[in-house]
């Protein structure tokens, strides 16, 4: 890929690729699982839901019960390209099992992408190429064969962890390695 040309998408763009219902399954289990996401990230969080998450009769949002956060995040999830990037980094933090598989699995295929650990919430959004013939459902199969006890996993949840590992959303499909836009 040529560095000058290289473009982002920001984060809440992945709110085109979702389904209304699987983004608030997302949020949710965020909110409802906070134990295992770094510090860092829950410190960001938090911060960004008592600023930006409005919940009815709550000062401090963070303090409203689960429903009602969840869905004033909801709203701020489409919109708030930070807080999307801190929520989907605290999502992967709590399925560390499939991001390492997901890693392991984009390794091995030869995609150039971050440390499984690394924080991409830092980063100032999604890549927009994404190689053609790496379909979902490509990888899904390869990870289905290479991961023991895969069905454990829902496609969803596969596919959101390899957006957030590769930092890629399927925008720009590009061909070969020549990295020319694929045509249709």
């Amino acid at each position: 890929m040529n560095p000058e040309k290289v473009s982002f998408l920001p984060f809440h763009a992945i709110n085109e690729f979702m389904l209304v219902d699987y983004r608030q399954s997302v949020v949710q289990d965020v909110f409802s699982h906070l134990d295992p996401v770094s510090a860092e990230t829950r410190r960001e969080l938090l911060r960004m839901v008592k600023e930006l998450v409005q919940v009815p009769g709550f000062r401090n949002s963070s303090q409203a019960p689960l429903p009602l956060k969840v869905r004033g995040a909801v709203s701020v999830f489409q919109k708030s390209a930070d807080f999307c990037g801190a929520t989907l980094q605290a999502w992967s933090d709590i399925h560390a099992d499939l991001r390492e598989h997901v890693y392991q699995l984009l390794k091995g295929r030869s995609w150039e992408v971050l440390p499984a650990e690394a924080n991409r919430a830092k980063l100032p959004g999604f890549l927009t190429v994404w190689p053609k013939e790496e379909t979902y459902e490509v990888l899904e199969n390869a990870f289905q064969e290479q991961v023991e006890n895969a069905s454990q996993y829902v496609d969803d949840d596969i596919r959101l962890m390899l957006v957030w590992v590769s930092g890629r959303l399927p925008y720009d499909l590009m061909t070969g390695e020549e990295n020319q836009p694929a045509q249709d």
